[in-house]
């Protein structure tokens, strides 16, 4: 068995938080060696923890949409490695669901990027995982978003979060589609070919 497969195993065992899961443990996370894109998200949501399939929901939708991907393909992990901050699904607050648990990053983001040596560029979904990541962070999402460029030859791509909830926050910014999204895709395109 590959050190990558017996570290997912690891993972999907973890119960580090488990008594502050509503839902209870369900981590989802998927990888494989030769993965070139990572995708870092926040957490899942309830129908992620349910089927366990990570993106699986109109925010998946709307972030294949963005990196002009099939479902088939975003699933390949030979290909695509996801990774949220959190594994497994918080809970619902008063704006929406609760952050990521802040036990899952330091605990596993480390030795999975060691067994992925493959990686070529990391998509930074949000602000727990561009706070976490980008080498430089411009104040706010927006910034971080519209500042792309500068974060694209260190591996990383921030984006917004893709929910429906952010409908009106992209409608604000006619500048991502017309730049961002277009630019993700160049990017997404060379590193797949």
């Amino acid at each position: 068995m590959s050190e990558l497969i017996s570290l997912l195993q690891e993972v999907r065992a973890c119960r580090l938080c488990e008594a502050l899961l509503p839902l209870g443990p369900n981590p989802v996370v998927r990888a494989g060696e030769s993965a070139r894109l990572l995708i870092v998200g926040q957490a899942p949501g309830t129908r992620v923890h349910e089927t366990g399939i990570p993106w699986n929901d109109p925010s998946g939708d709307r972030l294949r949409r963005w990196l002009d991907i099939e479902r088939d393909a975003f699933y390949d992990d030979s290909r695509i490695a996801i990774i949220p901050m959190g594994f497994c699904y918080p809970g619902r607050g008063a704006g929406g669901d609760l952050p990521p648990r802040p036990e899952c990053a330091p605990a596993w983001h480390a030795r999975l990027l060691q067994q992925l040596p493959q990686l070529r560029l990391t998509l930074l979904i949000g602000q727990y995982a561009q706070r976490y990541y980008l080498p430089h962070w411009y104040g706010s999402i927006t910034e971080n978003v519209r500042h792309f460029r500068d974060a694209v030859p260190a591996g990383y791509f921030p984006l917004p979060h893709p929910s429906p909830r952010n409908t009106l926050w992209l409608r604000q910014r006619p500048w991502f589609e017309a730049e961002v999204v277009p630019g993700l895709r160049r990017q997404v395109a060379k590193i797949l070919s």
